[in-house]
């Protein structure tokens, strides 16, 4: 049902956690991806496994809070595939931890970039080549349960992963016409590097707060990825998909 054969995605931050899991899911439908990261050991790691899995699959070095960066990574990526259909835009972080009041302008303005401009500057060029191929395509981005609940401590990433659906429905309504689809993804606790890091306490809260006993697991991510690229979400756009294992329902 989703046969991704001849399909070409970008993953941002495609070279650990959510964004690798998203990559799996693609090669083991049968498109070729191309992996955006900033760290070459990563790269090189998540290359081999996805070839393992028999994928067409590269690494380009890319830190999407810089223009040029992605500018360079875009030409690359074309020069490799000839094309692309679809962007994950996936890369971000925590940003700031701590009291917004007093958190400085630069520390909300890093945050802002890391989360939402690395967004917009990914998908521009992208944008650009879906048009001039007049054939449509898929922008998702990795948003967060966090959009959807207060998170204290942490008010800029809760603020621009809401953002990002904010953007997510103003492109649905731009770019629908050109066939193109923009939705976005709201993980909960999944358990990757990064968010394992933030200790067994939180962790175990967590877990009793999903409605299914459990927190995630990146297996839970790569169904959801194959999904958007493929022809079968053709009718979905504009949209925020919760994958939380029911976290953001379940009273306490």
């Amino acid at each position: 049902m989703f046969d991704l054969d001849g399909h070409v995605a970008i993953v941002t931050g495609g070279n650990g956690g959510v964004g690798l899991a998203f990559a799996r899911g693609l090669v083991k439908c049968g498109a070729s991806v191309a992996i955006w990261g900033r760290n070459p050991d990563k790269n090189a790691a998540a290359l081999a496994e996805l070839r393992a899995l028999g994928g067409n699959v590269e690494a380009f070095s890319c830190d999407v809070t810089d223009e040029a960066q992605i500018a360079d990574a875009f030409a690359a990526t074309l020069a490799r595939f000839e094309h692309v259909d679809s962007c994950f835009a996936n890369a971000g972080g925590g940003g700031f931890r701590g009291l917004s009041h007093q958190t400085s302008r630069d520390d909300w303005l890093a945050t802002v970039d890391l989360n939402l401009m690395s967004v917009v500057q990914t998908w521009a060029p992208l944008t650009e080549h879906l048009l001039a191929r007049q054939s449509g395509g898929r922008l998702v981005v990795t948003s967060s349960v966090a959009a959807l609940m207060g998170t204290a401590g942490a008010a800029g990433y809760s603020t621009t992963k809401q953002a990002v659906r904010g953007l997510v429905q103003a492109l649905a309504v731009e770019l629908g016409h050109a066939g193109i689809r923009v939705n976005a993804i709201l993980p909960g606790f999944i358990e990757t590097e990064m968010s394992l890091s933030a200790g067994k306490e939180f962790q175990d809260a967590c877990r009793r707060r999903s409605a299914i006993g459990r927190i995630g697991e990146l297996e839970d991510m790569e169904g959801i990825a194959a999904f958007l690229a493929s022809r079968h979400s053709d009718f979905m756009t504009g949209q925020s998909i919760v994958m939380d294992g029911g976290h953001s329902i379940f009273p306490m």
